[in-house]
């Protein structure tokens, strides 16, 4: 940690807000001296990460490794780190969350980045369960990490995806390098998936929940809360989601089916000590359904479930909203 930032920090945070990883990138820190080099960080830490995990780059490690599946490919320590990072997600979930789906997001259309995806038309979408089926992915297990030599293998007709955990994984990645370049309390955003390190502003770090993180704060749509440490996480069947042979598709893909998964809940955040972990709870809760709000319970993680419906679910001490203020006119 360099001297000179993280004193006298400012109790208003600084922002910046720029595109990246096909969604929205926003960084704040509590001095503001910091806020030129902590961006320069993030924006380095991103780059790598998508050169490492991106299934929609021709010279990404990750599309090597399935253009080459079948045999061992040499990859970057990173793409190494970031495939533990979601066989260890796999694992914690039973599998509900599992980096093999790739050949599942393309049948129902995810092939291209998400800005090139056609959207679908508000009123028109179909509401029955679209028959998609990836039977060639034998899952998680049959992932080969040789961290030795730094190669991975998947079987002949794998395809990976990483999208389930690697943007929260870069997100954590991110604020904890802009916190250690400058020594500035940091939060770092990336498409809603929110990580923090270092010191918290005096009231703590504000953040919107909603379903989609483009939404601002004075919508009504969310709730406001607050915290100091960790990290936020929400999924959504909601927002991220295309047209595609007449149907419109999310982009949570239930493994035991290869199809996306059913919708019982819109949307689920998770706070926990890190936004990965975060991410991974509220994934995993959106493709197990009904039992979502007892696996969270009993994982004790605070979580935020909205049914289709709009009915809010709060568990583990998730805080309950707090009235805004009424004038003395109303």
């Amino acid at each position: 940690m360099e001297s000179g930032y993280g004193e006298n920090s400012s109790s208003t945070p600084v922002s910046a807000r720029w595109e990246a990883l096909g969604s929205s990138a926003v960084l704040l820190v509590t001095d503001p001296r910091a806020l030129e080099r902590a961006r320069a960080t993030v924006e380095r830490e991103l780059e790598e990460i998508d050169r490492a995990c991106s299934r929609f780059r021709s010279d990404s490690d990750l599309q090597r490794v399935n253009a080459g599946a079948g045999r061992f490919v040499p990859v970057s320590r990173l793409l190494i780190a970031a495939a533990q990072v979601a066989l260890r997600a796999a694992e914690l979930t039973d599998g509900d969350v599992d980096p093999t789906v790739g050949n599942a997001l393309v049948l129902a259309g995810y092939d291209r980045d998400w800005a090139l995806l056609e959207k679908p038309i508000e009123g028109r979408e179909q509401a029955q369960r679209p028959v998609i089926r990836a039977r060639v992915t034998p899952g998680w297990r049959a992932i080969e990490i040789d961290s030795e030599r730094a190669a991975i293998r998947i079987p002949t007709g794998v395809r990976l995806d990483l999208g389930a955990t690697a943007k929260a994984w870069a997100a954590d990645r991110a604020a904890a390098a802009v916190h250690e370049a400058t020594g500035t309390g940091s939060l770092v955003s990336l498409g809603g998936d929110i990580a923090t390190a270092g010191a918290s502003p005096a009231a703590g770090w504000r953040i919107y929940v909603t379903d989609d993180h483009r939404v601002a704060p004075d919508s009504g749509k969310g709730q406001m809360i607050e915290i100091v440490c960790g990290g936020i996480a929400t999924s959504s069947t909601a927002v991220r989601r295309w047209s595609h042979q007449g149907q419109t598709r999310h982009h949570i893909i239930d493994p035991a089916t290869g199809a996306p998964a059913v919708r019982t809940w819109r949307t689920v955040s998770v706070a926990a000590q890190t936004c990965l972990d975060a991410n991974i709870a509220s994934t995993a809760a959106l493709i197990r359904a009904d039992r979502a709000p007892g696996w969270l319970e009993q994982l004790g993680l605070p979580a935020r479930l909205v049914s289709n419906e709009g009915a809010v679910h709060r568990v583990s001490g998730w805080p309950a909203p707090v009235p805004e203020p009424q004038s003395e006119s109303q």
